[in-house]
């Protein structure tokens, strides 16, 4: 049985009331006023890392040797020429043998990633497959789209054992139709007129590929728990629904309204918001829209119960956030608004990308090392023990701080350094079972900060090199909530 082992998702902290958006842009088109608010990515934050956050969350308890796959779909990767998902390897610290591809240039990406591991499984070329798909999108000011868009991403692991939701089958539908569009060295994303989008596109592309894979799987709608696909517009994606013969119960919340459309995060951020509220039975068609639709139908199986309530998922992520109340800074944090580094800010020393691979299992995994004679986890790794009483050498086995929590032990402020998000926070953590080190410190205020407090690791980006295009990731703490 082929199908969904696990998933995860992720929702940045931060969040914007549209109503803020629209106060500082509206006058420029006062037709986008939107309700509701959106998620927003800090500024240390990009498709990538909230990938990486997705997938950890759905990888979390399960034996990470044995994934054999990973595929990142995005529209927005931080390389042309970088592998997107060597990085996430790097960041789960999975083996080195695995099959690793970025799917791009459409918001369709992420279901073409999922029916290529699926198609993999079935052959036997792989046994476990992670994707990870998001976008962190970067509208014009004063665009409909920038009241509209939000950041997340979203993660599952498709394999053949323990399966929590077994493919039924899918329906795929091509079309070179122009809707949104970025060309190579387009920093905004572009659109077309919306009633074209709407009427040629979401009303005829969405109906064909969900009535194509209900038709596949010998199923009607009155078969089908919940049907999540995106649409842009309030009306249309209701309108969507009539035309399948869905009642409103069975149409999975598009989460426009309290995240935004992200892109091709979308299609598995709503598969695990569907599969958060699923029973065994349940059949669950998810759809993409982008270039012609892709929907796949799944079957939820007894497994489901084993699972649920060991992720971060849609509704823990919801409920943990904190509210941006500046556009600027907004806008400050996608590097749209200049603002003034000063002197320490603007130099940014070139990456040294001969270290970088000496040292990137401690780099990118955050991994360290355990002394085999005192059981001392320590970071960086050492050829000698830290602890005092043992000092041995050359007795070290790796061991993996990522997915540690830790405790403040010591923490400051730094109003000096430059940062987006002012002040700069550093702290020196404790982890639990052993080891010590300092991290910057990130979605968290200076007040809020204080010594004991848990802590928990987060992938982020350290650096953007704009002169050489180099960006740099490295791990960060974050308050566990």
């Amino acid at each position: 049985m082929v199908g969904i082992v696990s998933y995860g998702a992720y929702i940045p902290k931060y969040r914007i009331d549209r109503k803020l958006v629209y106060k500082a842009m509206g006058w420029l088109n006062p037709a986008t006023f939107m309700r509701g608010e959106k998620a927003v990515a800090n500024f240390d934050e990009d498709s990538l890392t909230m990938g990486v956050a997705a997938g950890f969350d759905c990888i979390t308890g399960l034996d990470r040797t044995k994934i054999d796959g990973l595929y990142f779909a995005t529209t927005t990767a931080s390389y042309t020429e970088r592998l997107g998902s060597q990085i996430m390897a790097a960041a789960f610290d999975l083996n080195t043998d695995i099959r690793v591809a970025d799917l791009t240039d459409s918001t369709k990406a992420t279901t073409i990633a999922m029916l290529t591991a699926i198609d993999a499984v079935k052959s036997g070329s792989s046994k476990n497959t992670l994707i990870c798909a998001g976008d962190c999108r970067i509208p014009r000011p004063g665009s409909a789209q920038e009241e509209l868009y939000g950041d997340g991403a979203g993660s599952v692991l498709i394999g053949e054992d323990n399966v929590i939701a077994k493919f039924l089958g899918s329906s795929t539908l091509s079309h070179d139709f122009t809707s949104h569009w970025r060309g190579q060295n387009d920093k905004f994303d572009n659109q077309w007129e919306d009633r074209f989008i709407r009427d040629v596109g979401y009303k005829k592309f969405l109906v064909e590929s969900i009535s194509g894979a209900l038709k596949n799987c010998n199923l009607e709608a009155k078969d089908i728990a919940k049907a999540a696909y995106p649409c842009l517009y309030a009306g249309d994606h209701k309108g969507i629904a009539k035309k399948l013969g869905l009642t409103p119960e069975q149409v999975q919340d598009p989460l426009i309204g309290n995240v935004g459309y992200t892109g091709a995060g979308t299609p598995l951020m709503l598969l695990v918001a569907a599969l958060e509220d699923a029973k065994p039975g349940d059949k669950i068609v998810i759809a993409s829209f982008g270039q012609g639709s892709d929907a796949l139908v799944f079957e939820v199986t007894d497994a489901i119960n084993a699972i649920k309530g060991t992720k971060k998922g849609i509704k823990k992520n919801l409920e943990t956030k904190r509210e941006l109340n500046s556009y600027e800074k907004m806008i400050s944090f996608r590097n749209i608004l200049p603002v003034d580094k000063g002197i320490r800010g603007e130099t940014v020393p070139f990456t040294a990308l001969t270290e970088l691979w000496r040292s990137r299992k401690s780099i990118l995994g955050l991994c360290g090392c355990k002394c085999n004679n005192c059981g001392t986890p320590q970071f960086p790794v050492q050829e000698i023990c830290v602890n005092p009483d043992c000092g041995a050498q050359g007795q070290m086995e790796e061991y993996r701080f990522a997915d540690k929590k830790g405790k403040v032990l010591m923490f400051t402020g730094d109003s000096l350094a430059f940062t987006p998000n002012p002040p700069q926070i550093y702290g020196t953590l404790d982890f639990e079972g052993g080891g010590r080190f300092w991290f910057d410190v990130t979605d968290a205020d200076l007040e809020e900060m204080s010594v004991g407090m848990t802590m928990e690791m987060s992938f982020r980006r350290k650096f953007v090199d704009e002169k050489f295009g180099i960006h740099g990731y490295y791990w960060k703490a974050i308050p566990v909530n």
